[in-house]
């Protein structure tokens, strides 16, 4: 699954019931995942313009390229979940990494393998069409396992993935993951304002809620960061978390950041200096996490 779709959870949004399961345990039937899958797929051939990368969305993209860099070092065998497009792989080829990029959208990883081919990275990264609710399909071992954008909000059961990823890392080897956050004041404050108050609220559901995109549905589970580290806990050591747009307005209101750009550039000096601090570091749209396998 792809990330990246914050821009698109302003429409259409069907919110599951306060019946379901908790976030880690596994409440997606064939034909939800299916869904998930067709919704990027209707994006994916525009999905390297507006839709899926902005302004915002490229700032946050490179605090975990930086994170990344800083925690494995180049050269390293890296998996990619979720690679959307492969502006992630790419990237990470040209520092020097090897990459191997899986995507539950078949349409997406068409578009990584074209633009693989277009940045002449054939022997760097291979893309793979592969869910990561299907890890336990891939073979191998690598140095560091990212995920950028949400890909991991649409996993059915994250305890299968904590083991897989256990499986699939060397000893030592880090995971640095970006995912979409339970409380985002930005969000909660949009639609308050709005008198949407039931959208402003569905960041605190448990269990799936329905975000519709472009006439299809992605399922999609939202975590506190210690919430979410409590799946990873037995394999892994937390390193680090920290907030991503908590000053700055999530990657859908990138009107409102085009228009205020004077304003918004001291609001991200207060992200990059302060998203990590305690409390602060729990709320933003996402929340950049680091582990490390024990």
């Amino acid at each position: 699954m792809s990330g990246q779709y914050g821009l698109g959870r302003g429409k259409q949004h069907r919110p599951v019931g306060w019946g379901a399961r908790p976030p880690h345990q596994s409440s997606l039937d064939d034909w939800q995942l299916l869904d998930t899958q067709q919704a990027f797929d209707s994006v994916a051939a525009d999905y390297d313009g507006p839709r899926g990368n902005n302004e915002l969305i490229q700032r946050m993209r490179v605090s975990l390229w930086e994170t990344v860099l800083n925690t494995i070092p180049v050269g390293s065998t890296l998996l990619d979940l979720g690679c959307g497009t492969g502006h992630d792989a790419i990237e990470f080829a040209r520092f020097g990494y090897q990459v191997e990029a899986t995507d539950w959208s078949p349409q997406m990883i068409a578009r990584t393998q074209s633009r693989v081919a277009l940045a002449g990275m054939e022997s760097r990264v291979s893309a793979t069409h592969l869910g990561i609710h299907q890890l336990d399909q891939l073979q191998g071992q690598f140095d560091g396992i990212y995920s950028n954008f949400g890909p991991l909000n649409c996993v059915p059961d994250m305890h299968v993935v904590a083991s897989e990823c256990a499986r699939l890392l060397k000893p030592g080897g880090h995971l640095v993951f970006s995912v979409i956050g339970r409380i985002c004041p930005w969000e909660v404050v949009h639609y308050a304002l709005r008198g949407r108050f039931k959208r402003a609220a569905v960041r605190g559901r448990r269990g799936a809620s329905a975000v519709g995109m472009n006439h299809h549905t992605i399922w999609t589970y939202y975590y506190l960061p210690r919430e979410f580290y409590r799946v990873f806990e037995e394999h892994f050591a937390l390193q680090s978390y920290r907030a991503l747009s908590l000053f700055l307005p999530p990657p859908y209101l990138v009107d409102y950041y085009r228009r205020h750009q004077r304003r918004c550039r001291r609001l991200g000096w207060l992200d990059d200096h302060l998203g990590g601090l305690p409390l602060l570091r729990n709320m933003g749209d996402h929340f950049l996490i680091v582990m490390r396998r024990r």
